[in-house]
Parts: structure tokens; sequence; C-alpha cells
């Protein structure tokens, strides 16, 4: 059995949150899928702009928690400004549905948790 590796485990989520997007009506302008390169998704929404940071979280760090992440998600939101655009962090979980003590692995079920976009 072969692990996610971070790349992997980033463009998981990214599929993850851009189907989302997708589903609520988002237009894409730019994806960005390089790991620590902000924002993922440059989209719009009824003619407003918005940028999306997308981070992977392995249990059993909280996906919800985004003090690790402050000062990166203040910098993108303080330049999404410049734009009149909105930012928004979308933290997902992702753990091996069998044993949460052990990685995502390729090909193996694995268990989301991601509650939406949170607006920075």
């Amino acid at each position: 059995m072969q692990p996610l590796t971070e790349q992997e485990l980033h463009n998981l989520a990214m599929n993850i949150v851009g189907k989302q997007l997708e589903e609520a009506g988002y237009e894409f302008l730019a994806i960005n899928s390089e790991l620590k390169k902000n924002p993922q998704f440059v989209c719009t929404k009824d003619k407003k702009l918005s940028f999306v940071v997308v981070k992977s979280i392995e249990y059993p760090g909280d996906p919800k928690d985004m003090e690790f992440f402050r000062a990166d998600l203040n910098k993108m939101r303080d330049h999404a400004l410049n734009f009149e655009a909105d930012t928004f962090y979308a933290g997902v979980g992702l753990v091996n549905a069998s044993d949460y003590n052990l990685p995502v692995y390729l090909n193996e079920e694995y268990i989301v948790d991601y509650d939406g976009l949170v607006k920075i």
C-alpha cells in the first residue's frame, strides 16, 4: 500500500473543494495546485471575485483550526482587498477510513471532514 504524498493529499482536497465551488455556481478564472502557493482558486460568482485557499489536513489535525495558517490567510486577504475580492479558507480533513492511525493510501477508502468555505 502506498500512502498519498503531500501533493496528492493537496490535490484530493482541491478536487473536493473545486466540486463544491462548481456546484455552487462559481466560475473558475485560475487554478493553482502548487503546494504552499496561494490561492488555489480564483473564481467569480454573481460578478464577485473570490480567492480560495485550500489546505489538506491529515488526522489528528483539525481542519477548522486556521491558526497555523493565520499569517498566510491574512496576507491573502490583504492581497484580495486590492482586487475588491473575498477570501475564503477551505480546510479539508482527510483520514484513513479503516484505521485513523494510518495514512491515507492510494486507492483505499478515506473519510472527509469538510464543512465548506470560511470567509476570512
